[in-house]
């Protein structure tokens, strides 16, 4: 018996899916990528926001159409989707036979079982699972790096946002825990480690009764075989001091830092539930500069939100303007129903939210480019991630800069002929990028 798998959404959603992928592979179902050969098909599905609803269910429907064309005799619905929408998704979606939450990839053959005899069923409660170092996982990302989730949940309570209702309140792991978690990846090949949560800065406080991801990073370094480790999503109220001497000083740890802003005008920041104002975003961004040297900071934004004046939004582009980030990800705003912004008045129209956000992208645009250039000449390390195709003396990857592929792209490395992937070289950054390799693989 075969099962295929499709995972939306972020990378907290991949590894929920290789979870799922290893506890089939643990019940001795096999695994395919072709969805026609597979007997189950499943879909972790994401619903941040509206789009990726309508992604989620236009992806459900298409496998759906492998009941006829192919072997499928199961059609599971897990994530985000099934745990937000439970029975309501099973009775409007009658091609699904299963709808699991966000906590129930523990029961996945429950629910194959379940359907194979012809049963339709729901899986999904309060979602208070949190995975270990000896929970089966099958990867899907490159033999050379892995995402790490070192906890689950929320507990912002951002007024735009449905993530605590889906993931439930923040857990953390135990730092040894995570840290075995890496050294059995590492002794597995993997070079670079992401580690990921809904808060990464929040890491601990529930456990420790203390910001911890200092600490984490700090033990994590230790394992001998890893190479880089980097965090996303690192919210600005618990970045602290002893976080930031742990970026500056230990050459494992990514000077990469992640930092969702979301918006720059205080008034904004108070309506959307965001704990920090613009002049403490401000000195967190010259703080991170000042004690670390060639960090690049990356944010998000959004655009659109209820009640954002022209004025407001003008504050927010000229923030940009003047803190020259990296890297901006924007985003419209997402009318999502049962959170606080739902029901708020003066909700922005899609003309002016577009024409926000392609400002806003076209600002950042400039300033990125500018910041490339500025990097020109510099020698830096690169992790060599596999070969241009058609271009023999070319190969591609990622510095301390970008973030796996779907975050910040990758770059091109000329000169470069017997490099592979998962390897680390130096490289001198030519023009934005483009880099030239000035030496040999960075010694294991």
């Amino acid at each position: 018996m075969k099962a295929g798998f499709i995972s939306l959404g972020c990378s907290k959603n991949l590894v929920d899916t290789e979870i799922m992928l290893g506890e089939l592979k643990n019940h001795g179902i096999d695994l395919t990528n072709n969805p026609a050969e597979a007997d189950i098909l499943i879909v972790n599905t994401c619903a941040f926001i509206q789009s990726a609803k309508e992604e989620s269910i236009t992806t459900v429907l298409n496998m759906a159409d492998y009941k006829e064309s192919g072997r499928c005799r199961s059609l599971i619905v897990t994530g985000c989707l099934g745990q937000r929408y439970k029975q309501e998704l099973l009775d409007e979606l009658p091609e699904a036979d299963a709808i699991l939450g966000t906590g129930a990839w523990g029961r996945i053959m429950e629910a194959v079982e379940e359907t194979l005899k012809g049963h339709r069923v729901v899986i999904a409660g309060e979602d208070d699972t949190l995975y270990d170092a000896k929970t089966p996982r099958i990867r899907t990302t490159p033999d050379y790096t892995a995402y790490v989730k070192i906890a689950e949940g929320c507990d912002n309570r951002c007024a735009f946002c449905a993530i605590p209702q889906i993931r439930g309140k923040f857990r953390s792991r135990k730092i040894e825990d995570i840290c075995a978690e890496v050294e059995q990846l590492t002794e597995n090949g993997v070079r670079e480690v992401v580690f990921i949560a809904q808060d990464s800065t929040n890491y601990g406080r529930d456990i420790y009764k203390r910001p911890a991801l200092a600490e984490l990073l700090r033990e994590v370094v230790k394992v001998p075989k890893l190479k880089w480790v980097r965090t996303l999503y690192c919210y600005p109220k618990f970045f602290t001091d002893e976080l930031i001497d742990v970026y500056a000083t230990e050459p494992k740890v990514c000077k990469y830092v992640d930092l969702p802003l979301q918006h720059a005008h205080n008034s904004v920041l108070k309506s959307m539930h965001r704990p920090d104002t613009q002049e403490q975003m401000i000195a967190l961004i010259k703080k991170l500069r000042e004690r670390i040297p060639g960090v690049t900071i990356r944010s998000t934004f959004i655009v659109g939100f209820p009640g954002e004046t022209d004025a407001q939004y003008q504050t927010l582009r000229n923030f940009l303007i003047e803190q020259r980030l990296d890297k901006v990800g924007v985003f419209t705003y997402s009318r999502e129903e049962d959170t606080p912004a739902y029901n708020m008045e003066n909700q922005i129209s899609e003309e002016v939210m577009q024409e926000r956000y392609h400002d806003l992208m076209s600002v950042q645009s400039k300033i990125s480019e500018e910041v490339n250039q500025s990097f020109e000449g510099k020698v830096i390390e690169v992790l060599v991630e596999g070969r241009d195709e058609g271009q023999p003396n070319i190969a591609v990857g990622r510095s301390y800069r970008e973030a796996p592929e779907e975050v910040d792209g990758q770059v091109y490395i000329e000169g470069d002929t017997t490099s592979k992937p998962g390897d680390i070289i130096k490289v001198r950054v030519l023009q934005g990028f483009t880099y030239d390799v000035v030496g040999e693989p960075v010694e294991e």
